[in-house]
């Protein structure tokens, strides 16, 4: 157990430590864990404990881009109590994980590209300090799997994953998910790349697809969408099925077919 000292708000120091039960979930899931803390040289009253979700987001300014910390969910686990000098003192956490939260691990392993973490707040004295951040890794739901398995049997190779600024329709977050990948098999004949997007609910998940038509002597590259429902009690080829729809929905309106 690693304690870490708060010492910004708190002037003698509060140390500060939280343990994830387990930090490979799913979105819908619970995350738990407790929060761990001592006192420092005096008494304090602390007016709550708060967890937060964060992750790392590309925004675009004008011709720049930059990254922001984003929090998309702050949750309380503890109201106010009072904190003696060295006392010791844990509170439980459980935290549903929100349906729309991005993966941030496939198969056990990180995404590549993506950052999220759980930040746990102490509120003292009308002041508010973070802890440092807990990694968390978000795994994909199995319509998610069964979507990115079939982009991996027809021949598509990951990229890499980011999160953009924005909000799509449907949506509740004010950023989305990205997975990029190179097209392979047939479809390397007709488009360079194509992005994945899930926006995930408790029945069923939109999938959005973006893939750039190549350009060809006389014509410029260009983007073409498509956008279908999964539902999760779906045979699992209905998702597959509906992906190779969707791509060569795309094909035909670009007259790639």
């Amino acid at each position: 157990m690693v304690f870490r000292k708060l010492m910004a708000a708190f002037g003698a120091g509060v140390e500060i430590d939280t343990v994830l039960a387990n930090s490979n979930v799913r979105p819908g899931e619970i995350l738990r864990g407790q929060v761990n803390f001592r006192g420092g040289g005096s008494e304090h009253k602390v007016e709550g404990i708060f967890i937060d979700f964060t992750a790392v987001v590309e925004v675009e300014s004008g011709d720049s881009e930059y990254n922001a910390t984003y929090s998309f969910l702050r949750q309380q686990v503890a109201g106010p109590f009072q904190l003696a000098a060295k006392a010791e003192h844990s509170v439980p956490l459980e935290i549903p994980v929100p349906w729309e939260t991005p993966i941030s691990a496939i198969g056990g392993h990180p995404l590549r590209g993506m950052r999220l973490g759980v930040a746990t707040e102490l509120a003292l004295a009308g002041a508010l300090d973070k802890g440092d951040l807990d990694p968390l890794f978000i795994n994909p739901l199995p319509a998610q799997e069964h979507v990115i398995a079939a982009l991996d049997r027809a021949g598509f190779r990951f990229k890499k994953a980011d999160l953009e600024r924005g909000t799509l329709r449907g949506s509740h977050m004010p950023f989305y998910q990205e997975i990029e990948y190179y097209a392979g098999h047939e479809w390397s004949r007709h488009f360079n790349e194509l992005e994945l997007t899930f926006i995930a609910g408790p029945t069923q998940m939109d999938v959005i697809l973006e893939a750039d038509k190549r350009g060809g002597f006389l014509t410029s590259s260009q983007d073409t969408y498509n956008r279908f429902t999964v539902r999760y009690n779906d045979h699992p080829g209905a998702a597959e099925q509906a992906l190779q729809n969707g791509l060569r929905a795309m094909a035909q309106r670009r007259g790639w077919f």
